[in-house]
């Protein structure tokens, strides 16, 4: 499975990228949180077993460019309002308090609002087009449409990762954050050559 952090639900706990579950606690999986040039992992079998090898993704947010944050449902077809500071090109929401799929919307596949042509990842189905998960894409953020379950019920709470359609990158000169905010680690077992 792939063990995901991220930094709204802390150092304690994981979500699985791969899976519809809910957030686990698992204090030995990560030891502590990240910090501007590592991430560190704890005891676990599931992200730190001798004889396997690991691959980790790890993603800091740069402003004009990237996000990674949480909020909370409202359970209204009107729904919360996120605010990136940039039109976002790509975003995938998750519900943390219980299990729900990841859902990804895009401007490439749907270019106006509301945009119900969805994928979800952690499923093997192709894309879904009307598929009742609408999302307004706003200049600035986006904009829940719809009372589903996986991305608006009403104190549930949600994380999101999200990418810019037109990045605005911090020039040079300043040094943006460099803490990871998203980190996804899989493990696969190692093999021996043969001498």
């Amino acid at each position: 499975s792939w063990y995901t952090y991220h930094k709204d639900l802390g150092a304690s706990y994981y979500i699985y990228l791969n899976l519809l579950n809910a957030a686990g606690t698992g204090a030995a999986l990560w030891n502590g949180a990240p910090s501007s040039t590592v991430f560190t992992l704890g005891t676990s079998n599931g992200a730190n077993q001798s004889g396997y090898t690991y691959v980790a993704y790890c993603f800091a947010e740069v402003e004009g460019y990237s996000k990674f944050g949480s909020y909370v449902g409202n359970g209204s077809s009107d729904g919360p309002f996120v605010y990136c500071g940039f039109k976002i090109r790509w975003v995938m929401i998750k519900c943390t308090s219980s299990a729900g799929d990841w859902i990804i919307w895009d401007t490439s596949r749907s270019t106006y609002n509301a945009n119900d042509t969805a994928l979800f990842p952690n499923l093997s189905a192709a894309e879904q087009v009307g598929t009742g998960v609408p999302l307004d894409i706003i200049s600035n953020g986006f904009k829940i449409r719809a009372t589903a379950g996986n991305f608006n019920t009403s104190n549930v709470n949600y994380m999101f990762a999200a990418f810019a359609e037109n990045p605005s990158l911090v020039p040079d000169t300043e040094s943006p954050s460099t803490t990871p905010d998203l980190s996804i680690t899989r493990a696969t077992k190692a093999t021996q050559a043969e001498v």
